[in-house]
């Protein structure tokens, strides 16, 4: 059985996207969020306060999602961490490219604020 998925850590710079995923995520499924505006900042508080899952957009300023994970991926605290990509980019040969980093899964921008907390769930209690 999996533990119950309680903390996540959203690396997301449109202030819009993370507010409306932040009530999507704190108000429907019941999690504890942070959010971060930058792959910096989000190395930083990884580092200090080890989230269950990341919620991890692709493209952002300055660093990347995929440079991001590469990162976390090198640190023991982000050496197995849980992630989900969230994009806009959702051609199969982009999802792929994605899919082929290792993440748990990749999440479709826009994304409907009334499942995305049941469709993160639906993935972290689907997790080998």
């Amino acid at each position: 059985m999996t533990e119950e998925l309680r903390r996540i850590v959203l690396v997301e710079d449109e202030p819009d996207i993370q507010e409306v995923a932040r009530l999507a995520l704190e108000m429907v499924g019941g999690f504890e969020v942070t959010i971060c505006g930058s792959g910096p900042e989000a190395l930083d508080v990884i580092a200090r306060d080890t989230p269950q899952l990341v919620l991890l957009d692709v493209m952002l300023p300055g660093m990347d999602g995929p440079q991001i994970l590469a990162q976390l991926r090198q640190r023991p605290e982000g050496a197995a961490l849980p992630v989900i990509f969230m994009t806009a980019k959702v051609q199969p040969g982009d999802v792929k490219r994605l899919s082929d980093l290792g993440p748990l899964d990749v999440i479709a921008k826009p994304f409907d604020p009334l499942t995305l907390a049941g469709t993160i769930r639906a993935i972290w209690e689907g997790r080998a």
